[in-house]
């Protein structure tokens, strides 16, 4: 990484975080309040919000905030019913349109993420990382990232953790609106669109795949 950029990596980028953050909360605050409404009942008195630990910049742990997509019933023995029967059709709308991914803002705001960066994934997977894909821990983890860009759920996690560390290597300005740019495309397309709640619908990382 250039040296210029490096001051872009340790100062601008969190000013942009702050001010492209507020500015879309302010300006989809209606949208977001529409969705808090809906969910609400949709849910079934599950909440609205789905809040997990993950770890961030440094692997300090933290709370991620999502909008709640399934409700909390469960079967005669207590046991919690299978994701799509608990997965409610608005709770689809919301997450094939990423629309659940909007109060991590909130994440971006506090410090915990960046709008661009490696995704923050289960805190289970910190022993199993080797020092290499480790590094994705430098940066602030990522609203979008260059590894949701380039397949996202359709590539291995050795591939994923190899194109953070790139990432990491190479932020810059000029990366960061490519993936803007890439995010808004996919988003728009509904393109490789396959998350869950404690990301169940995506294969466990194990320390080898």
């Amino acid at each position: 990484m250039k040296k210029g950029w490096g001051i872009y990596k340790n100062f601008f980028k969190r000013v942009e975080d702050i001010f492209f953050s507020l500015l879309v909360l302010v300006c989809l605050s209606w949208l977001l309040l529409i969705f808090i409404v809906l969910l609400h009942f949709a849910n079934k008195g599950a909440g609205v919000f789905f809040l997990q630990e993950r770890p961030g910049k440094n692997a300090r742990i933290f709370k991620v905030i999502k909008f709640k997509t399934m409700s909390d019933e469960r079967d005669a023995q207590g046991r919690l019913l299978p994701d799509e029967k608990r997965i409610t059709k608005i709770g689809k709308f919301v997450r094939s349109t990423s629309i659940d991914e909007l109060p991590q803002l909130i994440n971006v705001l506090k410090g915990d993420m960046s709008l661009i960066g490696p995704r923050p994934l289960l805190v289970q997977y910190l022993p199993l990382y080797s020092p290499e894909q480790a590094r994705r821990h430098e940066v602030r983890p990522g609203i979008s990232g260059w590894a949701q860009c380039h397949g996202r759920n359709a590539i291995s996690w050795t591939e994923k953790f190899k194109l953070d560390v790139w990432y990491v290597d190479h932020c810059s300005l000029w990366v960061d609106i490519k993936v803007v740019f890439i995010t808004i495309k996919k988003v728009f397309k509904r393109e490789g669109i396959s998350k869950e709640e404690g990301m169940v619908s995506m294969e466990m990382f194990n320390g080898h795949n």
